[in-house]
């Protein structure tokens, strides 16, 4: 065989047997590894927290680039035994590619604690919403622990250009009246809070008049800002909570029980 030939035939050995040596388009969708990841979780968080009448939970974003800090604070998180469950507050990833989703959650799912994603703004750039939906769930989602329940939206509107309707306030007019013998408070939780650059503030009065259907409404959560803060944006006494980006090394940790709730930011 000539050496010519015989370069070209290793050559294609390599190619068809070392399929792993291919990496794809970063906007490519093909998906490894766990998916539906919001759903499953929900369920452990259910089952687990039945007929709980105190609730512990941590809540934090904006981990996009920074896999180092995220790991360490799975590693802080599972240090505790009290923790019911984790919210991350959306911007799992940084520019939409689909190995950033892949990374981040192969991290977050060393929690022992079951977790749900929101979806951030930045997890809607490119292909992003759709690596989204297969790895995590549908964009707006919702569940219920003891006798809260917690109402997840998507609030990045001008990530849609105002082309669909975001927020959704069908979702948010059904989710009201839906298993509503089962709860009696409620929390709601988003990446971007009205006021914020990327939300629909033509209709921020019109979102909070909505949410505030709900029974017992006892705060909101946010992210975005890569900032803790506290603001009472309406005046009207709800408060919304937002947590830092994880580069920041804190989150925050509400304890919801049968009277009240209370909350600290931890540092790791």
């Amino acid at each position: 065989m000539k050496k010519k030939n015989l370069c070209l035939l290793l050559l294609f050995a390599l190619l068809c047997g070392g399929c792993e040596l291919i990496d794809y388009h970063p906007y490519d969708v093909r998906i490894k590894g766990e998916t539906d990841i919001n759903a499953k979780n929900i369920r452990r968080i259910e089952e687990a927290c039945r007929n709980k009448t105190t609730l512990r939970f941590a809540v934090m974003g904006d981990t996009q680039r920074w896999y180092d800090e995220t790991e360490s604070f799975v590693k802080a998180v599972n240090k505790r035994e009290d923790i019911d469950f984790v919210i991350h507050g959306g911007d799992v990833s940084d520019f939409g590619l689909t190995d950033e989703f892949l990374w981040q959650r192969d991290i977050m799912n060393g929690l022992r604690a079951p977790y749900v994603v929101l979806i951030g703004n930045h997890d809607c750039l490119g292909t992003g919403e759709e690596v989204y939906r297969k790895v995590f769930g549908p964009v707006n989602f919702s569940f219920i622990a003891g006798d809260v329940k917690f109402v997840c939206l998507n609030t990045n509107a001008l990530e849609y250009d105002y082309s669909e309707p975001v927020p959704d306030f069908t979702f948010i007019e059904n989710q009201l009246t839906e298993r509503k013998e089962e709860y009696r408070r409620t929390v709601f939780s988003m990446h971007a809070q009205p006021y914020s650059d990327v939300f629909n503030n033509n209709v921020a009065k019109v979102f909070q008049h909505y949410i505030k259907q709900y029974p017992n409404l006892q705060f909101c959560l946010a992210a975005h800002d890569h900032s803790l803060g506290v603001t009472d944006l309406f005046g009207d006494g709800v408060l919304y909570y937002r947590s830092a980006s994880i580069k920041k090394r804190n989150y925050l940790l509400f304890t919801i029980n049968p009277t009240d709730y209370s909350y600290e930011v931890v540092y790791y």
